[in-house]
């Protein structure tokens, strides 16, 4: 059963990639995604025996390979905290394979597009259900291949093969440090299996060794390398600038990326290896920092995007910081949690703005929308379930997981804790406002071209980054000010996958909150999260003031207001706040100037030394000296040559008379001796 969940994807990959262009598009993307529906089931079938039945069990496959002390297998590590993954990326993946048979019908790449897609599924699930260090690197460069290929599927647009180049470039610089820090565990360990260095963790703590004459704690050094892998592939902090870029591929790859898969492989690490982190305090103090920032800094630049995709995407990036905060307070099944959770109403989101993408003829600027409930109320509720899941609303799925992130990080005692909670209640506000500023832009008021709430992007025009739209076969805009094309519900293959994933966006909190964070935590987990004996975080959770619990409702209360009394209430509040703010209205347009700062710092040095080593290495030095230079000799000593054969015979007569000189010459002072 496990062999089928995981390599079921790859067979639909290799049917589709190598047999779909003989074939109509329709049997790449029936293949497939029956493939993927057959692995949910399954993965369904081991979330019941494992969480529930207790049933975990390493299946083996092959040895990989082994040289030296070094041995590998390949195996699958099957526990409670594998199968929750396996649910969430087959179930996430499954409906937007099927949401992509709607939405991607007017594209002629289709057969490439689901192949890569099911490649995207099989290797995270590879990096899932890895049993070993190595095998979940495999897995991780695998869904580092498969986006570049999907967020560069529409690789005729300059813009979408620079952001595929982007998110692999920052994201090597995250696997650099993954990789040293696999490389050092190893060294630590003598091995990559889990079961070992998790036997050999406690024996590290507090053991030091020597980098460049300074003595380091080695677990902290570990982990944080390991985390340095976690930063580049969950968007954190300093190397998030690849995600919003990523909106370039088409939006069933925004919803697979950014929902449950590759933005969450950071977050399923760091709980996966929770016994080295438990071993680290240190370096889940700097978990906690990274991800309070990140909550924030995201958060803030969400406030002010007019492209529908990014302000979805920022909302993720800020997401994924809340998760990390959850992890680096000790709370593993409080990061898990949210990922599951998140899931469901981030997946929502993203194929909600691609309906309303395909009822808009592919416009994604949302001052070109507005009114858009009447003519699309299916998707106008999908996506106000989602909003309100994001924001924490009561009993919807975001309440339960992210309020508790919020509580636990009021009650560690951690060192960065009071940060952490202060960043994510800030970011709890708004999330609120930006999310509910969407919901009325894109649905609420007149239908806009040029209406109020455009205006408020006025005064920082000149620097606000273009809104993109995704190919199709209609570039105009709807009625009702929207253009010559009729606004209309999308096909009802796309709107399925929005109703089931509703059902979660609602449900999934209340209904798994007893088993991730609940009194059933230790029957469901079964020691698949670690934590030390010194680690209390859940019963601290306990005893937080009912004011701190209270206190995310307020701030979801709060954004809300704001929201509603800028967009609706007095619609030119919002143009009327950024002339007032203008320069930290343009700070956040051009999302604290990042981009910038990492092209001046490290983009335009890189092109200069490549062109100094291309101009002056490589072309005056080694090709003017060697192949050119030596070739270029030639040419000269040829042209000299030539010059000797005048054709007159008196010049001839005169070289002869000159030999002969200087052999007597020669002959009279050197060779009669």
């Amino acid at each position: 059963m496990y062999q089928a969940i995981v390599f079921l994807p790859l067979l639909g990959f290799l049917i589709a990639g190598l047999f779909g262009p003989l074939f109509a598009p329709r049997f790449s993307e029936v293949v497939t995604t029956s493939l993927l529906f057959v692995s949910l089931v399954l993965s369904f079938v081991a979330f019941a025996d494992v969480g529930f039945g207790g049933q975990t069990a390493f299946v083996p496959i092959a040895n990989w390979f082994t040289s030296g002390a070094l041995k590998v297998d390949w195996a699958f590590r099957i526990d409670t905290l594998t199968v929750v993954m396996l649910v969430v990326v087959t179930f996430v993946s499954a409906f937007v394979h099927l949401y992509s048979i709607g939405y991607m019908r007017e594209d002629a790449g289709r057969p490439r597009f689901f192949a890569y897609l099911s490649l995207f599924t099989f290797a995270m699930l590879m990096l899932v259900t890895a049993d070993n260090l190595v095998q979940l690197f495999f897995g991780w460069e695998g869904v580092g291949l498969a986006s570049y290929l999907l967020i560069g599927f529409w690789y005729h647009r300059p813009s979408a093969n620079a952001a595929a180049i982007k998110a692999f470039i920052v994201n090597r610089v995250g696997d650099f440090g993954f990789s040293l820090g696999i490389f050092l565990v190893f060294a630590l360990t003598n091995s990559v299996s889990y079961d070992t260095i998790f036997a050999a963790a406690p024996g590290l703590a507090n053991k030091t060794m020597h980098v460049f004459g300074l003595s380091v704690d080695a677990m902290t050094m570990a982990c944080l390398l390991l985390f340095m892998g976690a930063m580049g592939k969950s968007a954190q902090f300093l190397l998030h600038t690849w995600l919003p870029d990523a909106m370039e591929g088409p939006t069933p790859v925004s919803a697979l990326i950014h929902a449950a898969t590759m933005v969450t492989a950071g977050v399923f690490m760091v709980a996966r290896l929770s016994p080295l982190f438990e071993q680290a305090p240190a370096a889940l103090s700097v978990v906690i920092v990274v991800g309070a920032t990140t909550a924030f800094f995201a958060a803030t630049v969400g406030l002010v995007q007019n492209d529908i995709k990014r302000v979805v995407a920022y909302s993720t990036c800020s997401q994924l910081g809340y998760m990390f905060v959850g992890l680096g307070v000790g709370g593993y099944g409080l990061g898990i949690f949210h990922l599951f959770t998140h899931a469901f109403f981030k997946a929502l989101l993203f194929l909600g703005a691609g309906s309303v993408i395909t009822a808009m003829h592919h416009e994604q600027d949302m001052r070109k929308m507005g009114g858009l409930r009447k003519q699309i109320p299916f998707t106008f509720w999908m996506m106000v379930i989602g909003t309100l899941s994001l924001t924490g609303f009561p009993f919807t799925a975001g309440y339960f997981s992210k309020d508790a992130i919020i509580e636990a990080a009021y009650a560690s005692q951690r060192p960065g804790a009071a940060y952490g909670f202060l960043c994510v209640i800030v970011a709890a506000a708004l999330t609120s406002f930006y999310s509910w500023r969407l919901v009325f832009l894109t649905f609420f008021d007149a239908p806009h071209v040029a209406g109020a709430h455009d205006i408020e992007t006025q005064p920082a025009e000149e620097h606000d980054e273009t809104v993109h739209h995704e190919p199709g076969d209609h570039h105009g805009e709807g009625t009702h000010g929207h253009g010559s094309h009729e606004v209309r519900e999308s096909p009802l293959v796309m709107l399925i996958p929005l109703a089931v994933l509703a059902v979660g966006a609602i449900g999934a909190g209340f209904a798994f909150r007893h088993w991730f964070v609940g009194e059933g935590f230790a029957d469901f987990w079964k020691g698949a999260l670690f934590s030390a004996p010194t680690n209390h975080i859940r019963e601290e959770m306990e005893k937080v003031p009912g004011l701190v619990s209270l206190l995310p409702s307020v701030m979801m209360l709060v954004g809300f207001l704001v929201a509603l009394h800028m967009y609706i209430l007095q619609p030119f509040a919002a143009r009327q706040l950024a002339e007032q703010q203008r320069l930290l209205y343009r700070f956040l347009l051009n999302k604290w100037y990042f981009d910038e700062l990492y092209d001046l710092i490290f983009v335009r040095p890189a092109f200069w030394l490549g062109r100094l080593f291309w101009k002056g290495g490589d072309g005056r030095i080694i090709d003017g000296i060697g192949p050119d230079g030596v070739a270029a000799r030639v040419i000269d000593a040829a042209r000299g040559a030539v010059r000797l054969q005048t054709g007159y015979v008196y010049h001839y007569a005169f070289a002869m008379l000159i030999g002969i000189a200087a052999f007597i010459t020669w002959y009279l002072f050197g060779g009669a001796r």
